[in-house]
């Protein structure tokens, strides 16, 4: 039926014409922003789970950050450590050396094992980074430990949403070297613990021993105080046997201490690796759910456009219907 009130046909074709520009207008903006999902008026689900992970990618490049701050403390407490072990072998040197001297001999010698001691002390305090020292600590008036290192190793999120941190934590305690600390009962450091000269173990009780005088089960030593002479005295061959023993306990203490740095630095790069191919592997996964497919979307619009092409002149061709009714009413 022909009729001048309504254009059925021209109605159809904008209304087609119209879809195919809403999709091109689509295909359009996934172009220019490269998303299929760029808001979440796109697809709720997608973009709700794209922009967590992509804040989750976010702590974790921080935790990457972390990561390598703790692997620079470790690094510089290993490399301080590394060189308090090379200066006490030396001092086991000097002691070994002084077994049997004379005096005038060990007077010379403690010269070099206290210059020695110093550089120990000297190694300890500046094995700091980023205001954290391992080796030299001081736990205050109170605490009767060294509190550890901790290092953000881990961002977690489970399945109910919630977040925790995971840290790889170095127990300080047990790697110092010496300890300022003033509290009753503190732990000291390797270095500067009282030790027994019968087998170097650590004991709470100092007994300093009589320089020259035979030595006894009791007597105690510090590795970074021992003198094999003091005033006008030297030490006699067997308490130098004792600070021998003092000195090769501290020297397994240190090795264990410097194994549990290694431990930690290997945890740590380990660590970065995962953590580094983890943010990979969430990049990948967002963009399968968010990114788009552009040839796929090239194709679309080139077909898009064609549409859009055939609606314009299909619309036309309706809207000029109309004109063909004028002709049934000529003379």
């Amino acid at each position: 039926m022909a009729s001048i009130m309504t254009n059925a046909s021209a109605l159809t074709a904008l209304q087609s014409l119209n879809a195919t520009q809403k999709n091109l207008d689509t295909t359009q903006a996934r172009i220019s922003t490269g998303y299929r999902v760029s808001q979440a008026s796109d697809n709720a689900a997608y973009w709700s789970i794209a922009t967590t992970m992509r804040s989750d990618n976010q702590a974790m490049s921080t935790v990457s950050d972390a990561l390598g701050l703790g692997a620079s403390k470790v690094d510089t407490a290993y490399t301080g450590m590394d060189s308090a072990i090379k200066t006490i072998n030396q001092i086991q040197q000097k002691l070994t050396a002084s077994y049997g001297q004379t005096d005038a001999s060990k007077e010379k010698t403690q010269v070099e094992i206290k210059a020695l001691q110093d550089q120990l002390k000297a190694y300890a305090d500046g094995a700091t980074f980023s205001g954290t020292n391992m080796l030299s600590v001081n736990s205050g008036a109170t605490a009767t430990s060294a509190a550890d290192v901790k290092i953000v190793s881990a961002f977690n999120r489970d399945a109910s949403g919630a977040v925790s941190i995971s840290t790889i934590d170095v127990n300080v305690d047990s790697i110092k070297l010496y300890e300022a600390g003033t509290a009753a009962g503190v732990s000291k450091g390797i270095l500067d613990a009282n030790r027994l000269g019968l087998d170097g173990s650590v004991t709470a009780t100092a007994s300093a021993p009589t320089l020259g005088a035979a030595a006894a089960a009791t007597d105690t030593y510090t590795v970074s105080s021992l003198a094999i002479f003091s005033g006008t005295t030297a030490a006699s061959d067997t308490q130098i046997q004792q600070m021998m023993n003092v000195v090769d306990a501290a020297l397994k203490g240190m090795t264990t201490a410097a194994t549990k740095l290694g431990a930690a630095k290997s945890s740590i790069d380990l660590q970065k690796t995962f953590t580094s191919s983890l943010m990979d592997s969430i990049d990948r996964g967002v963009g399968q759910l968010v990114d788009a497919d552009m040839n796929k979307e090239s194709t679309r619009l080139q077909a898009l456009q064609v549409q859009q092409q055939l609606g314009v002149q299909a619309l036309s061709i309706a809207n000029g219907s109309s004109q063909s009714i004028l002709s049934l009413f000529r003379g």
